[in-house]
């Protein structure tokens, strides 16, 4: 096998919890963005876009959908003979089988894909992320610096600074100090869980933390390094950076691109987004329609009113419909007569005749207040709303729901309704 100066390590085996209903079904890599997107699709393109052919993408959660995204790599440029796209799940080794327990374990049981290309340097990404990164940039710095690792930092706001792994800096960005989600940060640099490391240093961190519970490189690969004297350094990137790890962050990126001069932009040419594309006819857009401000993929058939919103390809919404700020994602079909509002609506959801959703007062979500906030409505992939109902705010949806579920013909703002059972 051919040597390669620099493969990736995409981790992309997380649950998203914090997507809720988003990621009963999916993997939270695999949700949709932006329309024609995956989430995944960034990191993917990144990597290519930098230069790097050689992918491990390791999988574990709900990861049919994620796997058939990627396939071959194709849509990347990533079906090569030598290198290429690799997806990782874990596997039985011998007479030991485990789950991946944590972000450094998972890439310790892979140690021998690794080794196959024999890398000077080993790129850590996470999957879900949305920006964009010439990684060949930040391996230039990590080798100007002479660095041992180096961490893709960015500057946050200090209240926030608690969620991240945090870095203090000395001269030309060397890492002095470095904290772990701490409650009290020390700097407002946060590292943005992307890393380049020099292949033996890496091995030497992951073989030596490999039985330390739920192996995390945030929390056990990195301080390893630095208390073994290694070169740490920071790289400032200046760039959009967002993770879409929470409903309300989410739909604020998807938002976000809509804008009349969008900071996050999908239209240049200098650095393309790929993706999977189906071959699917194009939209149609009725004489009687209302479109302001949105994004609308291909075999869409509008015939009601969109105002900003971001929807899917193949959605159907029907005449007398309204919809706003909202997030319609592949093939959901929207009948005639709603009224829709700042929610989320995931692939396949059938909302019937004469819905109303997003109404009511701003009350807090009684299951999950961390989760369901905002004023948001999620509601989960090929889920079904009869006819005729209202759905307040700060509310969840998933299954196949029928008139009986709603007393009084309604849900109000803050509940949640989770039903098993059969899906359509």
């Amino acid at each position: 096998m051919a040597k390669k100066e620099m493969i990736a390590m995409l981790l992309a085996g997380g649950q998203g919890s914090r997507l809720g209903v988003l990621t009963s079904t999916v993997a939270k890599p695999a949700v949709a963005f932006g329309g024609k997107y995956r989430i995944i699709d960034f990191p993917l393109s990144n990597c290519i876009n930098s230069g790097i052919d050689t992918v491990g993408v390791l999988t574990q959660y709900q990861p049919l959908r994620l796997n058939a995204h990627i396939g071959i790599g194709i849509p990347w440029d990533l079906d090569r003979n030598v290198g290429g796209v690799a997806i990782l799940p874990p596997y039985e080794k011998g007479k030991n089988s485990e789950w991946y327990t944590g972000t450094a374990n998972a890439v310790y049981q892979n140690l021998n894909f690794i080794e196959t290309y024999n890398p000077d340097y080993v790129l850590i990404l996470s999957g879900d992320h949305i920006y964009k990164m010439d990684y060949e940039v930040m391996l230039d710095n990590h080798k100007e610096k002479g660095a041992d690792v180096t961490i893709a930092t960015m500057p946050v706001p200090l209240e926030e600074a608690s969620r991240f792994g945090v870095v203090v800096t000395g001269e030309e960005g060397k890492i002095e100090y470095f904290q772990e989600k701490p409650k009290e940060p020390k700097s407002n640099l946060a590292s943005m869980g992307i890393y380049i490391f020099n292949w033996e240093t890496l091995k030497e961190a992951l073989m030596v933390n490999k039985e330390e519970a739920g192996c995390d490189f945030g929390k056990h690969v990195i301080p390893y390094c630095h208390d073994q004297g290694k070169s740490l350094y920071a790289y400032e990137f200046n760039g959009y950076w967002k993770d879409v790890g929470t409903l309300q962050s989410y739909w604020e990126a998807n938002m976000e691109l809509i804008d009349i001069v969008p900071e996050f932009n999908l239209y240049e040419e200098f650095w393309k987004i790929y993706t999977n594309s189906e071959i699917i006819p194009p939209q149609y857009i009725s004489e009687e329609a209302v479109t302001v401000k949105s994004i609308i993929c291909n075999g869409c058939e509008i015939y009601g009113e969109v105002y900003n919103c971001v929807i899917g390809s193949g959605v159907t919404i029907e005449a007398g419909s309204i919809v706003r700020d909202s997030i319609i994602m592949k093939g959901a079909k929207i009948g005639s007569g709603c009224v829709i509002d700042k929610a989320i609506i995931a692939e396949e959801a059938k909302i019937s005749n004469n819905v109303t959703i997003g109404i009511g007062a701003d009350i807090p979500n009684r299951e999950k207040p961390h989760i369901y906030g905002d004023g948001l409505v999620a509601i989960a992939e090929k889920s079904v709303i009869p006819e005729g109902v209202q759905i307040g705010k700060n509310t969840a949806i998933s299954g196949y729901t029928k008139a009986e579920d709603y007393p009084e013909g309604a849900i109000g703002s803050g509940e949640t309704l989770i039903k098993a059972g059969e899906q359509l």
